[in-house]
């Protein structure tokens, strides 16, 4: 079968485009519209829900009528770290030895390139294909609205690809079931004491971070682990007060930053705290040698008008002493891959309350929820309010369907070798739509992402181009 593969030129320029449009989780309008207009540029079909999840519909290519549909699968959200302001903080991304790259920022290649693969196929009339929805989901990084709240009728195909993968050389055929909860442990306020008057900031940084699931088993420090080592490590020897508290980047990220604000007696001088943190990062860098640019930093900052009681600093950190933080369990079944874990994402400050974000992954659902619920109890017993922000089913695919074995064939004829296929401990839409959706079948590929979810992401460039041509090859098949 002859195929001849348009350049990928237009892919990179569709995601420049993109990474024009600031798309944090929940802020998804901006390209929302775009899509919209996107499709009507192009005279297609498309609709919009009430989530600004967007389906765009093309006929299928002269000839290939009788053919299943298709369906494209992408997010249109990206998780923002390394902006102050994510709304507005341009991505400059760059290209270096085989590389693209984000100056100080994360790049939003995840999902960004497959879904400038998706909408440079609906342009691009010299590709044969069946009917095909390009589905664009919103919030699929931090909780997952678009696709559990999507309409039974949205979507008609049955046949899924899913762009949203970061492991080249792979299908991924199942992913981890996900709960996201967020905590409030009630703080009150109260006058700075007398005795107090020396502030000062500390600060986390230099940590790798990433991804909360398929980073999860590397050995990284989390900022909150090291906010947690600083606060006890003072505490023995410093009577100190905290104003604020700040840490970690995104729900679904490895924290690698954060700041307390403390107010310390006047005797508690910047050098003897400074000496103090030293042995602090000394500790954390033989535990985590993989994360050895993490430090804990401390410098004199202004005062504020205010502090946290005692009481709910305390409350927290007994929290943070009993949650899990990382890798809970490996699986039995498949080899070295992690089965369940937790993350605690971020930790803040309102008015009233602290606010905790934890992310429990697990590819078997009983022990997800149990976890979940342990960890909910954990922040109860101090008195602590728990709900849960998302809860994604785990998923499976028959790695012997014949919709399987077609993606595996196309690798194959196309690079020359037979990918993997995998279940993986990141969690995908894929568990809502076998919900939503009786019978549908879905492969998940992609380009080589690495560090997703950090300052640090980059893709690979080279298989961004050759995961564009099994994508063009593959819909040539399906569309016979």
């Amino acid at each position: 079968m002859m195929i001849t593969y348009p350049s990928t030129k237009r892919v990179f320029s569709i995601f420049k485009e993109l990474n024009q449009i600031l798309r944090p989780s929940h802020h998804e309008e901006q390209v929302a519209n775009y899509l919209c207009q996107f499709a009507e540029r192009l005279h297609l079909e498309y609709e919009r829900d009430k989530e600004n999840c967007v389906v765009i519909r093309k006929s299928a290519s002269p000839g290939c009528e009788g053919a299943e549909p298709v369906v494209l699968l992408n997010h249109m959200d990206m998780v923002c770290v390394g902006m102050s302001n994510p709304l507005s903080d341009p991505i400059e991304a760059y290209e270096e030895n085989g590389w693209m790259k984000a100056r100080g920022t994360s790049l939003g290649a995840d999902n960004g390139i497959g879904l400038s693969m998706a909408l440079a196929v609906l342009e691009d009339e010299s590709i044969t294909h069946p009917a095909l929805e390009v589905i664009t989901t919103t919030n699929e990084e931090d909780g997952m609205s678009g696709a559990s709240q999507l309409s039974k009728d949205f979507l008609r195909g049955r046949k899924v690809i899913n762009l949203d993968s970061e492991d080249y050389d792979t299908i991924t055929t199942g992913a981890a079931g996900a709960c996201l909860q967020f905590h409030r442990i009630p703080i009150r306020r109260m006058p700075v004491p007398n005795d107090k008057g020396n502030w000062y900031r500390i600060r986390i940084a230099g940590g790798l971070g990433g991804h909360s699931g398929v980073d999860i088993n590397k050995g990284r420090c989390s900022a909150v682990v090291a906010a947690l080592a600083v606060w006890e490590h003072l505490a023995k020897q410093h009577d100190f007060c905290t104003a604020s508290v700040n840490i970690g980047e995104a729900n679904a990220s490895v924290a690698s930053s954060g700041e307390l604000v403390t107010v310390f007696p006047a005797a508690d001088t910047l050098c003897s705290l400074r000496d103090a943190l030293q042995e602090v990062n000394s500790r954390l860098h033989e535990t985590y040698p993989q994360d050895a640019g993490m430090t804990c930093t401390i410098e004199a900052c202004e005062p504020h008008e205010s502090v946290v009681e005692r009481k709910a600093l305390e409350a927290l950190m007994a929290c943070l002493r009993q949650v899990p933080q990382g890798v809970v369990c490996m699986s039995s079944v498949m080899q070295d891959t992690v089965e369940t874990s937790n993350n605690i994402g971020r930790i803040s400050m309102a008015a009233d309350h602290i606010l905790v974000s934890t992310h429990t992954r697990s590819f078997i659902d009983d022990d997800m929820s149990q976890l979940s619920q342990d960890i909910a109890a954990t922040f109860s017993s101090v008195g602590a309010t728990s709900e849960t922000a998302m809860l994604a089913p785990a998923w499976q695919e028959d790695q012997q369907s014949a919709f399987l074995q077609l993606v595996s064939n196309t690798f194959q004829d196309v690079l020359g070798w037979r990918p993997r296929m995998v279940a993986m401990h990141f969690v995908l839409e894929a568990g809502f739509f076998v919900q939503h959706y009786p019978g549908i079948q879905i492969a998940s590929i992609g380009p080589r992402i690495v560090e997703p979810h950090s300052t640090s992401e980059r893709v690979e460039l080279s298989t961004i181009d050759d995961i564009w041509k099994v994508l063009i090859a593959l819909l040539k098949r399906l569309s016979l």
